[in-house]
């Protein structure tokens, strides 16, 4: 979830294209296609171990015969928010490389807004990325269905669409907390303080004037954020926090049969985990940028004024070398006065 970085064009020719066996090649570093693959693979590991953690901890442990009872305590919810850590860790680690790993459209719409993300890639990203959150949610099915079936015969649910087979539909989608009623507003309102915090960290950790993580931490980094978002603001709607891991899966169950509890959804909440993070996301870039980003800036302008090559940490520059630059600039306006 970093920004794409720039190559010179001094280091970085293109691939000439060429024709082998008749199939053009050279697309894979210049076309949008490559990174479509990129988002598509990194948002099948994402569901894939995201839900798959889920239907463990619904329908697995208990149909198994590993333990009697679902979220027993906090320990259901501790697995699911440390699952979806591991999962979104992983496929950053996976795609990262290609496109900086946004694996949701909220991601790519904040960068697009911050301009460090091309607007004309938008809406390929984002099929993108709904796409291969389709397929992880088939491959936890695939993999999970007898289970899913076990749980439903032993609760006496006679179907998916039954009310009682949103509980199987939460393996994949999300859905407002029983306490918040009918008030979408207030479930729209958890989505965007939660994607807003995602972003924020985001922006945060992808931003090399900040405290810019070192030894490739950065992926790690933001699954611990998604694990922090998952504890404290999870519960009131299921912490989607991304249009396409929602409407993705969404629409898979929608298709496998759980009618109405993925679409409209209760209180006809399916639109919720789409608005909400677009809207948090773009909020995050303007707060980031107004509270943080521009005062970076503007150190950094002062430090290269002070002393031109700079010493270098990571990818950001020395905190001890900018403070020091910073105080010797007070010292000079002090004495001038």
């Amino acid at each position: 979830m970093s920004n794409t970085s720039e190559y010179s064009t001094e280091t970085m020719q293109p691939a000439p294209s060429r024709t082998l066996m008749g199939v053009k090649v050279g697309w894979r570093a210049e076309s949008i296609y490559s990174e479509m693959i990129a988002e598509f693979l990194g948002c099948v590991v994402l569901i894939a171990f995201g839900a798959g953690v889920v239907a463990v901890a619904v329908v697995g442990l208990t149909e198994s015969g590993r333990t009697a009872v679902i979220f027993n305590g906090a320990g259901g919810w501790l697995l699911i928010t440390w699952g979806w850590a591991f999962a979104v860790t992983m496929a950053i680690y996976v795609a990262g490389g290609v496109t900086g790993a946004h694996l949701n459209p909220a991601v790519s719409l904040a960068f697009a807004v911050k301009g460090d993300f091309p607007w004309r890639k938008l809406v390929p990203y984002w099929g993108a990325q709904v796409a291969g959150c389709f397929v992880g949610a088939a491959l936890v099915y695939a993999d999970y269905f007898r289970a899913i079936d076990a749980w439903n015969a032993a609760h006496h649910v006679a179907s998916y669409a039954a009310p009682g087979g949103l509980t199987t539909f939460s393996i994949f989608a999300t859905f407002p907390a029983s306490y918040l009623g009918a008030h979408m507003d207030l479930a729209l309102l958890d989505q965007i303080i939660g994607t807003f915090f995602l972003l924020l960290f985001v922006l945060a950790i992808s931003d090399n004037l900040n405290l810019s993580p070192t030894s490739n931490m950065g992926p790690l980094l933001v699954g611990l954020a998604v694990a922090a978002i998952g504890m404290s603001y999870g519960v009131d709607a299921g912490y989607a926090i991304n249009p396409a891991r929602d409407f993705g899966p969404r629409l898979f169950t929608w298709l496998m049969g759980w009618g109405p509890n993925a679409f409209p959804g209760p209180h006809g909440y399916w639109w919720v985990p789409i608005v909400g993070p677009m809207i948090g996301g773009v909020l995050a870039v303007y707060v980031y940028k107004w509270c943080i980003s521009l005062t970076l800036i503007e150190r950094v302008k002062l430090l290269k004024s002070r002393q031109p090559h700079p010493q270098m940490q990571g990818l950001g520059y020395s905190l001890e070398k900018l403070q020091a630059a910073l105080d010797e600039a007070k010292q000079h306006t002090t004495s001038a006065s």
